[in-house]
């Protein structure tokens, strides 16, 4: 907890990033009093599969956060599938209290198709493995999923794939996929879903 008794906040990031994407929104969410937390994923490239990546998720937040500590999940872009998998298949779930989806390839981006690696593959859309993580989406309810996306997004495409059909989701009118995490529609928009 933080020292107001807020749940801590983790950011999770995508494909190719690293926790430095997050600087903006980690500093103005600081500025706000959360407790901000960031795991950096290698390697980063889709080299190795989601699932292994959500395993390196998971061993971070025992490390980082109390036992049975309560937090806020958000993942950006592949990182959202990433979360998704520690909150479905690793028991992740018990412990979020509110998932933020920010520009996440639910149902796929057909630019996947370009990439032959592991993860790649996984968010190529019909891919067995989003067939397998949404097939059981619902039981993502308890943690009150709230999906952020923008029309004008360019690498996951279609950009409606970011919407998850359970929970909140909202369109925001910000420029381009990694404008999610700094422009000010986005900032406001996590703020205001980590306040509810």
């Amino acid at each position: 907890m933080t020292h107001d008794g807020r749940p801590a906040v983790v950011l999770v990031h995508g494909l190719w990033n690293t926790v430095n994407i997050f600087w903006r929104l980690r500093a103005y969410l600081e500025d706000q009093g959360w407790g901000v937390y960031a795991v950096g994923l290698t390697p980063n490239n889709g080299d190795i599969g989601i699932e292994h990546q959500a395993q390196q998720l998971k061993i971070f937040i025992e490390g980082s956060l109390a036992s049975q500590q309560p937090f806020y999940l958000l993942g950006f872009s592949m990182g959202g599938l990433v979360s998704r998998y520690y909150m479905q298949r690793l028991g992740g779930l018990h412990r979020v209290q509110r998932f933020i989806g920010v520009a996440v390839p639910h149902y796929g981006s057909v630019l996947a198709w370009f990439r032959w690696n592991i993860g790649g593959r996984q968010m190529q859309p019909g891919s067995s493995f989003l067939a397998d993580l949404n097939q059981d989406m619902e039981q993502l309810s308890v943690c009150r999923p709230l999906s952020l996306w923008t029309p004008y997004d360019l690498l996951v495409l279609p950009a409606h794939h970011c919407r998850l059909p359970i929970g909140e989701h909202r369109r925001l009118p910000v420029p381009t996929h990694n404008a999610m995490l700094w422009n000010p529609h986005s900032l406001e928009a996590i703020a205001q879903g980590l306040k509810v």
